[in-house]
Formats: structure tokens, sequence, C-alpha cells
């Protein structure tokens, strides 16, 4: 297990939340999946709910009747300071959907979009330093960026966030740039997919059991393209009942 106790690092990804238009379904779901409990917010912050594991913030989610915007998590990366790195987006080609602002006394953040059309957040935590559990069962596991254009990504990311480029060389059969951080940490990933109609942030989870949580998908509403076993464990894609994509492995030990 390893738990996060201070602000991540600029350029790391440090938090997602999800949009759902049943959050008391997206709940059951959930938490079967990962064995999340739930903080829900109140009214006023819209409900915005904290998902728990081991009485930890992991993730976030709250009502949204637009299905059209619930098809992916939403990725929020780390950043010192929210208004330079928005206007560093907006010099590298980028464009900023949303301009920085505080979120109460928790931090600061934005939303943007990079040059090949993928939705991202800043976050420039303050109270609140994101997600305080990754890479264990019922966390994220890691983040790739998935476009059908990534030499232009490739550029972008070092330019904006200081990261350097890394050739993924477990999977030779992929087209896969790791992100890495100057101290040599990875922190996300560019995957090519050549022929895809658009450019998105993709989260993977970690799980025990892949072929467990495919099962589990499947009898709560959601969907699964099958299960395969690569070099660093076994994997799946999946999506919950309202269409959200993203991914469960479970790594070899």
């Amino acid at each position: 297990m390893s738990d996060v106790t201070a602000n991540q690092p600029h350029g790391t990804p440090t938090w997602i939340d999800l949009g759902v238009p049943d959050l008391e379904q997206a709940m059951d779901f959930y938490g079967a999946l990962f064995g999340w409990e739930f903080d829900v917010g109140p009214a006023e912050m819209g409900h915005y709910t904290m998902c728990l594991l081991r009485d930890r913030r992991v993730a976030a989610m709250a009502p949204n009747p637009d299905t059209a915007t619930t098809c992916w998590w939403n990725v929020y990366l780390a950043v010192d300071d929210c208004d330079e790195a928005a206007k560093r987006i907006a010099d590298e080609g980028g464009a900023v959907l949303a301009e920085p602002v505080d979120v109460v006394n928790q931090g600061r953040m934005a939303i943007v979009r990079d040059p090949v059309g993928a939705h991202l957040g800043l976050w420039q935590g303050r109270e609140h330093i994101g997600s305080e559990v990754v890479g264990e069962p019922g966390a994220v596991l890691r983040h790739d960026l998935a476009t059908p254009m990534p030499g232009p990504a490739r550029e972008f990311y070092p330019a904006v966030f200081g990261l350097t480029l890394d050739r993924d060389e477990d999977l030779p059969e992929l087209d896969r740039t790791a992100l890495r951080r100057p101290d040599g940490h990875e922190v996300a990933g560019i995957l090519a997919t050549p022929g895809a109609p658009g450019s998105a942030w993709t989260t993977t989870f970690e799980v025990a059991d892949v072929d467990e949580a495919v099962r589990l998908v499947t009898e709560a509403g959601g969907a699964c393209d099958g299960a395969r076993t690569a070099v660093r464990g076994r994997t799946a894609v999946v999506t919950d009942p309202f269409g959200a994509r993203f991914a469960v492995t479970s790594r070899t030990r």
C-alpha cells in the first residue's frame, strides 16, 4: 500500500473525479468493485462525494444529469502554481476551458485542453492534497493519454510540466512513451492509438483479481471487452453502467 500525505510534485496526476447521472447507483457499483466507502457532500457543494479506501480519499463523484459529459474519469495534474500552469498551457498550444479558481480552502483548480484535444484538470492543493492512497487494490495505479496524435502530445507535456520522455520497452508491441519527473519517477504515459476518434486521458485502477473484477462489473450493469495477460500483469478495459471507460489491472508480483 502507498499513502500520500503531501501535495504531489508538479506534473504528477493527483486526483480524479466523475460526473454520474445516478449517484446512488454509482456508489453501489464502485463500492462493490473497489471496496470504497463514501462521504456525500452537502447540497451547496453539489453533493460532491468523496470515495474512501481505508478512510482515505482516493477519488470523487458528483451527480451530473448531462450524460454527454460522463464518459470518462477526469484526471487532474498537480501544479505548483495553477495560474502560471494555465498560462503556460495556452502559450504551448493548449486551451484554458475554465479559468483558475479557488475551491474554498481546499485548493485552486482549472480545466484545460491539450493540443491533441484531451481534457484535464490542474490542481494546486492546499487542505486537499488529492488522492491519499495510490498503487494498491481499490486505488489508482496509473494514467495514460491515448491519442492518435502522439507527436504533439510528446512535445506539449514536457514543455508545460518539465517532464521527460522514455520509450516503454516493456511493451514493445505498443507505441507507448513514459512521462517521467526530473527525479526519474514515471507519472503517466502517452499511448499512440492510430485511427482512434479522439484523445483522452484514461485511468487504470489496481485490483486483486481482474477476472473477479470483470464479473462484478458485468453483474452490476457495466461491460468489458475481455481480459488479457501482459508483461506487467492481467488487465481489462471496462465501462461502468453510465459509459465511463477505465481499466483494471492485477499486477504480477
